[in-house]
C-alpha cells in the first residue's frame, strides 16, 4: 500500500502520545498538512523510535549540519539525491560500495583525495572517473601491472 493510498489523514488529537511528542515541531500546522505528508511524518516518527541511541545521535548531527547549509547547497544536495535515485539499482549499489570503501580509508587519506578532487577541472574529473571505471574492470594482475607502470 503506497502512502497515496493510505487511510484518510489522522487528526493531531488522534496521534499517540509518543507520536505527538516526536511530531511537536509541526503541531501548529498538522491539521493543514496534506494526508500523504502526515502519513510520511508518522512513518518517520515510527522509524525514529526503532533507532538505537547511537543512530539517533548520528542523525541529529546530520540534521544539524543540514540546517546549517545555505538554501542553494540544500537544493544542490536534493538535486544530486534525485539524480542518484534515478540511476539503475546496480549502479546505485556500485556507488554505495565505492563510498563504503572510501569511508574505510584513514581520515588523512580521505582528506588528500578530497583536496585532489577539488583541485581538478571538470574535464580532469571526467577523465579520472573514466579511468577509474576502466581500472575497475581489470583483473588483479592487470591492475597491479598498471600500478607499477604509473609509479614509473
Amino acid at each position: 500500500m503506497s502512502v497515496k493510498d493510505a487511510a484518510p489523514a489522522i487528526g493531531w488529537d488522534s496521534l499517540s502520545q509518543q507520536e505527538r511528542k516526536l511530531l511537536a515541531p509541526v503541531q501548529e500546522r498538522w491539521d493543514s498538512l496534506p494526508a500523504e505528508r502526515r502519513q510520511k511524518l508518522r512513518k518517520g516518527a515510527a522509524r525514529w523510535e526503532s533507532l538505537t541511541p547511537e543512530q539517533r545521535t548520528r542523525y541529529k548531527k546530520r540534521f544539524a549540519r543540514w540546517q546549517q547549509l545555505p538554501p542553494k547547497q540544500r537544493a544542490q544536495a536534493r538535486q544530486r539525491f534525485e539524480q542518484f535515485k534515478a540511476l539503475p539499482q546496480a549502479e546505485r549499489r556500485h556507488l554505495r560500495e565505492q563510498y563504503r570503501q572510501f569511508r574505510q580509508l584513514p581520515a588523512d587519506r580521505r582528506q588528500v583525495l578530497r583536496e585532489r578532487w577539488r583541485g581538478m577541472t571538470p574535464h580532469q574529473r571526467r577523465q579520472f572517473v573514466e579511468r577509474r571505471e576502466q581500472i575497475h574492470h581489470l583483473n588483479a594482475r592487470q591492475r597491479n601491472e598498471l600500478r607499477r607502470q604509473m609509479r614509473r
